[in-house]
Formats: structure tokens, C-alpha cells, sequence
């Protein structure tokens, strides 16, 4: 594997906290313990040989059937070092994750994307609720367990149905 200084140095500071440390193309993905993952970020963005300022993006996957059922990963950049780091979490379904959009002002939007589409809450976030979707939508459609078609799929738009029979019975 390249060298990877984050990497050496997440495993000396955080030993009970880095589960796993692999290597694609180049690039470094570090599996961190759920109740750490704070203290693992702020390392990573305050010291002076990581400097990772920069929350480039942060996704939520369901794996289904497997333990823990979710993964929330962040990809992070050091604008002085340029180069990229991907933490990833392990969250038991129902379980929240601590907030980093304190660490990072750009985790605000981005864990309320993993809310909406997951349904992984984030604690102590400071405006946790949907932002892609309408407030009474229900369900998450990105787990795995939502149906395909959404609920109710043969009326989708139950308002616009009824306005349009209106319009149609004016004509």
C-alpha cells in the first residue's frame, strides 16, 4: 500500500478505534469505531500533519441483510497536502451517529441528505430534518427494504387527479 500518513497516524493515536485500514487506487479507506468517530475527525482536521479541511462528500449505503446494516462514509481532502481520505462507519439500524457538521459547516446538508434517503439520525445535528423530500413523506427510499414502486404507486398525485376531474367536468 502507499504511504499513508493519516493512516500510520490513526493507528497510533486511535488504536481501539480504527477497525481496518485498505487501499484502491491509490487512495486510503479507514473503517472507524461508530462511538470515536468525533474524536477521529477533529484529529484529522486540527493536526498540522493531516490538515483534512475539507468535507468533499458524505454518503449513506444499506447493505441489506449484513451487520450492521448501514455505512456512513465521509470523503475528506487536505488542501494542504492534497490528498483524500475516506473514513467509513458501521451504524446498527435505529442507531445514530454524532454530528460532525460543527468540525465540518458542510456535513449540515449533507447528513440531512443521509436522514432523508436513510434514515440515519444524527445526534446533536442543529436542523436534522428532510431536505429532499416533502416534511409527510414516508419512509426512506433509499434502504433496501423500500418498495420499488414507492407506496401507493397507482396514485401518486392524489391532489392532482382530483384537479384535474375538475377541470374536466367544467369543460
Amino acid at each position: 500500500m502507499a504511504e499513508c500518513t493519516a493512516c500510520e497516524l490513526l493507528k497510533e493515536k486511535f488504536p481501539e478505534a480504527v477497525r481496518g485500514i485498505e487501499e484502491f487506487r491509490g487512495e486510503a479507506h479507514v473503517t472507524v469505531d461508530k462511538g470515536q468517530l468525533r474524536a477521529v475527525m477533529t484529529f484529522l482536521k486540527e493536526s498540522d500533519r493531516t490538515c483534512y479541511d475539507l468535507l468533499i462528500d458524505m454518503a449513506g449505503v444499506d447493505s441489506g441483510s449484513e451487520s450492521p446494516r448501514f455505512m456512513v462514509v465521509y470523503l475528506l481532502h487536505s488542501m494542504k497536502f492534497n490528498n483524500r481520505l475516506e473514513i467509513k462507519i458501521g451504524v446498527p439500524e435505529g442507531a445514530a451517529v454524532d454530528t460532525v457538521s460543527d468540525i465540518w459547516k458542510a456535513a449540515d446538508w449533507m447528513e440531512r441528505e443521509v436522514y432523508d434517503l436513510f434514515g440515519i439520525e444524527f445526534s446533536r445535528h442543529p436542523d436534522l430534518r428532510r431536505i429532499l423530500l416533502p416534511d409527510d413523506f414516508v419512509g426512506h427510499p433509499l434502504k433496501k427494504d423500500y418498495p420499488l414502486r414507492g407506496v401507493d404507486f397507482e396514485k401518486p398525485f392524489p391532489v392532482c387527479l382530483e384537479e384535474e376531474k375538475g377541470n374536466q367536468a367544467d369543460a
